[in-house]
């Protein structure tokens, strides 16, 4: 009888863990493989020298950007997202990096320093 007992509470307590398992989120490959680029991509530094909300631009003064292969200068960027704006300041160092997207250079991730 104790063999049975045991036996039924192994099984009740393996198919709740096995629900709770199940049930967790697991991430999408696209977004293992967008973390892995992210880890991988080089922060540049730089300062918000003007921020143009309504076409979604700002104007960063940088060092070299290494994955551009371009010199320091100050230039404008576009923002992958507009709330990218409201992060930031005129006259904010920063952290950021920057791809061609469609033509344009974009600024795809920001961070204050």
């Amino acid at each position: 009888m104790k063999s049975i007992h045991a036996l039924a509470t192994g099984l009740l307590l393996t198919m709740a863990m096995s629900s709770a398992i199940a049930a967790m989120p697991t991430p999408s490959p696209e977004t293992k493989a967008t973390n892995a680029e992210s880890a991988n991509r080089p922060m540049n530094e730089g300062e918000i020298r003007k921020i143009d909300k309504d076409a979604e631009k700002m104007t960063i003064k940088h060092g070299p950007l290494t994955t551009l292969d371009m010199p320091a200068m100050t230039m404008v960027f576009r923002v992958k997202n507009a709330t990218m704006l409201d992060q930031v300041k005129v006259g904010d160092k920063i952290r950021f990096v920057a791809e061609r997207a469609n033509g344009a250079l974009t600024v795809t991730e920001i961070t204050q320093q």
